[in-house]
């Protein structure tokens, strides 16, 4: 069997050892891009990037490497989308690209560094999420709507008297009155416990109408 050959396989065979180890913890998760999709995009990278060598060993190597990323660029964005008032899928989108990078290591022959990089991929995406957590409990953002009275100004004063009592900071405010409601609506930084203290505040307030949040 030809020792070229032989390399190209071992090169596929570690692209999907690899991209199936980091789409089980994508799948694991339940996210767009899981088991199969990340085996492939690694693999797909990996043929790209073997495939480029064997073509010329001048200009077209580096071409082909940098339209995997543009490629890759665009997959990627597919996977982000807007779930309510935040953005979700950012750390597949990212996933997706490290595995194309991944991939393109595994076609050009560094093995041993692209095992090393999947070591911390996997630390960064099995135990920081802890930590993630950790900082969570912290500090939490949060955006709400607050629907008053069309006449209820004096309301809104109470809501703004509230806020700064929970010691929540309020980085965006916006309002608007239609002819029988006044909608507010806020965006604030603060302790979980301060915002859960809020919201039983808001809760109880007669005046309040609809809160979402």
């Amino acid at each position: 069997m030809d020792s070229l050959f032989l390399e190209n396989l071992i090169k596929i065979g570690a692209a999907v050892l690899i991209g199936g180890i980091i789409g089980a913890e994508r799948e694991y998760r339940d996210k767009a891009a899981g088991f199969r999709t990340i085996i492939l995009i690694t693999l797909g990278s990996a043929l790209f990037t073997i495939f480029s060598l064997s073509m010329d060993p001048g200009f077209t190597q580096t071409r082909i490497a940098a339209n995997i990323v543009t490629g890759i660029g665009f997959l990627g964005a597919g996977a982000i989308m807007r779930d309510g008032g935040r953005i979700a899928g950012l750390t597949t989108a990212a996933t997706i690209w490290l595995s194309a990078a991944l991939g393109m290591g595994i076609g050009a022959g560094q093995l041993y560094f692209v095992l090393a990089a999947t070591v911390v991929t996997l630390l960064v995406l099995f135990v920081f999420p802890y930590l993630e957590a950790r900082i969570d409990k912290i500090r939490e953002t949060r955006s709400y709507r607050i629907v008053l009275g069309g006449s209820d100004y004096k309301s809104v004063d109470k809501i703004q008297k509230a806020i700064t009592e929970c010691a929540l900071h309020v980085y965006e405010h916006h309002q608007t009155k239609t002819e029988k409601f006044i909608i507010s609506s806020w965006k604030t930084i603060g302790d979980p416990k301060n915002h859960e203290k809020f919201v039983l505040i808001m809760m109880k307030d007669k005046a309040v109408k609809e809160l979402d949040y």
